[in-house]
């Protein structure tokens, strides 16, 4: 895959070093020569392209025509977003990733600007804490299809509404799948008829706005 990475920026640096090592053909973009000086230390010369992200030759030399994704991660977001829009309306790049750098320039991020992905760290942040807080015990351990769904795991603990109860007869969430068990070592197969015990390592597939409800089925009692 082709990845187009514009700032050298350290997200930039170091994203272009996850790709390249998983084998990607990246090229990152960056005209600032400290970062430049920087840079050249972290990734091979053939990976770094000098010149400035948001000039259409300097994309154009790098090969965006063949980009499948193009990152703009530069510190400015009037750059960000004019890189991802030139990149979908002039080249057809089907993929566009940006970095937020101003929180408060969040809701220009969208379709407008041709953005496919936004990564606000404040969004982020903020909601991890608040999913953290509302999920008690359950750990999110991966998140599926761009975030609409989770895989959650958590440890029945005593006195859990689940323990003694049947698969089939547990109020489970609509959009909700127990994928797995991991009772005393051994991975049980989760049948409408198995029933939950007390320290049962629960795997399950759910979406984000259902996990509290799958929470509260598994968490410790109050009191």
């Amino acid at each position: 895959m082709k990845v187009i990475i514009t700032g050298g920026g350290r997200t930039g640096a170091q994203l272009a070093t996850l790709l390249v090592a998983l084998k990607h053909d990246v090229c990152l973009v960056e005209h600032r020569r400290e970062i430049l000086s920087r840079i050249h230390h972290e990734l091979p010369t053939e990976v770094i392209s000098e010149g400035n992200p948001t000039d259409p030759e300097v994309l154009e030399g790098v090969g965006i025509r063949g980009a499948q994704v193009v990152v703009a991660c530069t510190a400015s977001d009037a750059d960000n977003l004019a890189i991802c829009y030139m990149a979908r309306e002039r080249y057809g790049v089907p993929r566009t990733i940006a970095r937020i750098n101003n929180p408060r320039s969040a809701w220009l991020f969208d379709q407008k600007f041709h953005v496919d992905v936004a990564l606000n760290q404040a969004e982020i942040l903020s909601s991890l804490i608040e999913e953290e807080m509302s999920l008690g015990d359950m750990v999110t351990l991966l998140r599926l299809r761009r975030g609409q769904f989770s895989l959650v795991e958590e440890k029945i603990p005593a006195g859990a509404k689940a323990i003694g109860v049947a698969l089939k007869d547990l109020p489970l969430p609509e959009k909700c799948v127990i994928a797995a068990i991991i009772r005393n070592g051994q991975i049980v197969i989760p049948r409408g008829v198995t029933e939950f015990e007390a320290e049962d390592e629960v795997f399950a597939i759910v979406e984000p706005d259902s996990a509290d409800e799958l929470a509260r089925l598994f968490c410790r009692p109050a009191g």
